[in-house]
C-alpha cells in the first residue's frame, strides 16, 4: 500500500474529481513552472471525455483557475465564480508567477474529443513566447479521483507520487487479509500503522477527523440551501425539502425513516457536488455522497456509534479504495460508473461491516457483494452535468452498501466470489464498455433525455 487515506479523501470544488479537481491541479502545477519564463500566450486542449462533458462538469473553469495557481483545496467557491468571471470579462490572465497574459477561454481553450491513446482524460499545455516559439509543453491525464499523471508517469507505470514506503504493503484483498491474520490486525489497523510510518498517531486521528467534519459540513449545507442547480437542466435541490419531510415524521410510524435519512444525505452533498460547493473525494466527487450518507445513518441510528468507528470505517473504506486504485479504475471515463458510484458503494459496505463487528472476511464479503451489483453500471450524463442520474444514485449506492455489509454479516460460508475476482471483473467489465456508456454524454440517458 502506497496510496494514503488522504490521497483518497480529498477536499475541493465540485462537480468533478477528474474533469474539476483533476485538471486545476494539472494545470496549477505547469502554471507553476512557467516562473522566469516570457510567456506571452497558452493554449490548452482537452481530449476525450474531458472535452465530451468538460463544460458541463466546469473542466474550462478548473484549468482556468488553476493557471492563476489555484489549488482545488485551497480555494472557495465564491472565490472561484468571482475569478471566473472577471477573467472572462478581461480575457486576461495572472498566471501564477505574476505574469499577466490574454486569455480568453472561449478561444484558448480547445475541445478535441478524440481521445488520446493513453487515456480517456488528456489534457495538452502549451506556453509560447511573443514569437510564437514553445516554451513549454506538458501532456497530463487525470486518471480519477483527483489523482493526476503525466504523460512519462502514465507510461512507465512508476506515478511519483505513489512511492512512499509502508511497513505493511498490499496489493491485493488476499494480501491484505493475510497481513491480518499474521499481524492480528483489523484491515483499519493495517492501514493506520501504514499511515503512521509518515505521520504521527495523534496527526494521522487529526486528518482522519478533518475528512469526516468536511463530509458532514457539505451535508449539513445540503440540507440547507434551495433552489435550482446550474446548468440549464432546470433541477432543483430536493435534499431540504427531504429533510423537512424526514424531521415532520412521528417517532413511532414509517419504519423506513433510516431509508429516507440515507438518501437525503447522499443526496445533500451530490447537489452541494453539482452545484461547485466543497465536498470530498469518496472516492470521486460523483460519488462522493455514499461513504457520507452510511457513516450519517451510523450517527443517527446506532446510539455506540462514535468519533473511532467513523475513523475505522474511513480507514477501512480507505484499504478497499487503495485495491480498486491500484488494480482496477475510480474513473468513470475509463470503466464507467461501476468504478465511481460502484467502488464508493464497496468501500461504504466495508466500512460498514467493520464498525458493526465484522471479521476480516465479512469485511471483503460486504466490500464484494456491493460492487458485483454495480458491475456494468455505465456513466451517461444528462447534457454533461453531474446531475441526472448522479444524484440518485448516490442514494442507491448508500442504500446498496448498507444491504450488502448485513448480508455480509449473516453470512458465515465460505465466500464463493473473491473481493479480488470481482475487482478484477470490474475492470474487465469496464474495458469491455462502448466509450458511449463512459461519461462521453453520448449514450444512454444523455441521448434519451430531452432537455433545453
Amino acid at each position: 500500500m502506497s496510496v494514503s487515506i488522504f490521497d483518497l479523501f480529498k477536499v475541493g470544488l465540485g462537480p468533478s474529481s477528474s474533469h474539476t479537481y483533476g485538471p486545476m491541479v494539472c494545470a496549477a502545477r505547469f502554471a507553476a513552472a512557467l516562473q522566469g519564463q516570457p510567456v506571452a500566450s497558452l493554449t490548452v486542449t482537452l481530449y476525450g471525455s474531458l472535452a465530451s462533458t468538460g463544460r458541463g462538469h466546469a473542466t474550462d473553469r478548473a484549468v482556468t483557475l488553476g493557471l492563476c495557481g489555484k489549488m482545488p483545496d485551497g480555494i472557495s467557491p465564491d472565490e472561484a465564480g468571482i475569478l471566473w468571471q472577471t477573467i472572462n470579462a478581461r480575457k486576461q490572465l495572472r498566471l501564477a508567477g505574476g505574469e499577466e497574459i490574454p486569455f480568453d477561454p472561449d478561444s484558448h481553450i480547445l475541445f478535441v474529443e478524440k481521445a488520446l491513446d493513453a487515456h480517456p482524460n488528456g489534457m495538452l499545455f502549451v506556453a509560447r513566447s511573443e514569437d510564437g516559439q514553445t516554451l513549454q509543453e506538458a501532456c497530463w491525464f487525470s486518471v480519477g479521483g483527483g489523482f493526476v499523471l503525466t504523460r512519462e508517469e502514465l507510461e512507465s507505470g512508476q506515478p511519483t507520487q505513489e512511492q512512499t514506503s509502508v511497513p505493511l504493503p498490499f496489493s491485493s484483498a488476499e494480501e491484505l487479509l493475510s497481513l491480518c491474520n499474521q499481524h492480528q490486525l483489523t484491515i483499519a489497523g493495517v492501514m493506520r500503522r501504514n499511515e503512521e510510518a509518515a505521520r504521527a498517531p495523534e496527526a494521522v486521528d487529526e486528518g482522519v477527523d478533518a475528512i469526516w467534519n468536511a463530509m458532514e459540513t457539505c451535508m449539513e449545507r445540503g440540507c440547507r440551501v434551495r433552489g435550482e442547480l446550474p446548468g440549464g437542466l432546470q433541477v432543483q435541490r430536493r435534499a431540504p425539502h427531504l429533510f423537512d419531510k424526514w424531521q415532520s415524521a412521528p417517532e413511532s410510524g414509517d419504519t423506513l425513516l433510516p431509508v429516507d435519512w440515507l438518501s437525503l444525505c447522499a443526496i445533500a452533498v451530490n447537489e452541494e457536488n453539482a452545484a461547485g460547493g466543497r465536498v470530498v473525494t469518496a472516492p470521486t466527487n460523483g460519488a462522493a455522497g455514499v461513504i457520507p450518507a452510511v457513516i450519517s445513518f451510523c450517527k443517527q441510528y446506532d446510539a455506540g456509534f462514535n468519533a473511532t468507528k467513523i475513523r475505522d470505517f474511513l480507514l477501512t473504506a480507505a484499504a478497499v479504495g487503495v485495491l480498486y486504485k491500484r488494480n482496477a479504475s475510480v474513473s468513470a471515463a475509463e470503466v464507467g460508473c461501476q468504478g465511481e458510484i460502484g467502488v464508493a458503494s464497496s468501500m461504504a459496505a466495508a466500512g460498514l461491516a467493520a464498525v458493526w463487528g465484522g471479521s476480516v472476511l465479512q469485511i471483503a464479503n460486504a466490500a464484494e457483494i456491493a460492487m458485483e451489483h454495480h458491475l456494468g453500471m455505465t456513466c451517461d450524463p444528462v447534457a454533461g452535468l453531474v446531475q441526472v442520474p448522479c444524484i440518485e444514485r448516490n442514494a442507491m449506492g448508500a442504500v446498496k452498501a448498507v444491504s450488502a455489509a448485513r448480508l455480509a454479516l449473516r453470512n458465515e460460508g465460505a465466500q464463493r466470489v473473491s473481493l479480488d475476482q470481482v475487482i478484477a471483473t470490474m475492470y474487465q467489465t469496464g474495458q469491455d464498455m462502448k466509450d458511449k456508456y463512459k461519461e462521453t454524454s453520448q449514450g444512454g440517458l444523455a441521448v434519451n433525455v430531452v432537455y433545453c
